[in-house]
C-alpha cells in the first residue's frame, strides 16, 4: 500500500516550508534529508534519547518519531533556529561550563532545557533532573549540563 503524500504548510525557523513528501516522514529526516538542517542528530529512532529534540510550537518534542504529516500549521524550531547567532543564553552557558565532550546529544539538550526554561524560570536541581532525565548522554556529562542551565536560567532571570 502505497502511503499519502500531502502538501501542506510547517514554518521552520521563521521560514514556511511545502510538506510534500510522505506524511509518515519523520520531521528529523525531513529536516536532516530534505531541507539540508542537519544540526538535529539522529540517535536511537525510538524517541528515548533525546539528540533529535526540536521546538514544535515551543514544546520540546522528539523529532524522530513526530510524521511530517502531523505537523501543518506547526511552528518548529531546530537548534540552528534558537538564536540567530548562537548566543542564546544555554549555548553560551554550554561553552562557558564546558558542556560539550563529543557533541553528539548537545543539540537535543540544549532545545529541551530551552524548552523547560520557558516555564521554569528558576529551577532547582530536582526540577532540572526531572525535565532533561530523558535526554541522554553518552559521555556522562550531566553534572556541567545541570551547571549550564542553572547559569543560563540567571542569565535569563537577568534578561527579564
Amino acid at each position: 500500500m502505497k502511503r499519502r503524500k500531502t502538501m501542506k504548510t510547517i514554518t521552520i525557523n521563521n521560514q514556511s516550508f511545502d510538506i510534500d513528501v510522505e506524511e509518515d516522514m519523520p520531521l528529523l529526516w525531513f529536516l536532516r534529508d530534505r531541507l539540508e538542517i542537519t544540526g538535529t542528530k539522529f540517535g536511537c529512532g525510538s524517541g528515548l534519547c533525546g539528540a533529535c529534540t526540536v521546538h514544535v510550537d515551543g514544546v520540546a518534542t522528539r523529532s524522530c518519531i513526530m510524521p511530517i504529516g502531523t505537523l501543518a500549521g506547526k511552528s518548529i524550531t531546530t537548534i540552528e533556529g534558537l538564536s540567530e547567532n548562537g548566543d542564546h543564553p544555554l549555548q553560551k552557558a554550554w561553552l562557558e561550563n564546558n558542556v560539550p565532550q563529543c557533541g553528539y546529544c548537545q543539540a537535543g539538550q540544549i532545545m529541551n532545557a530551552a524548552s523547560f526554561l520557558a516555564t521554569n524560570k528558576e529551577p532547582s536541581d530536582n526540577d532540572i533532573d526531572q525535565a532533561m532525565q530523558g535526554n541522554i548522554c553518552r559521555c556522562g556529562t550531566y553534572q556541567r549540563i545541570k551547571k549550564a542551565i542553572k547559569s543560563a536560567a540567571y542569565d535569563l532571570a537577568k534578561e527579564a
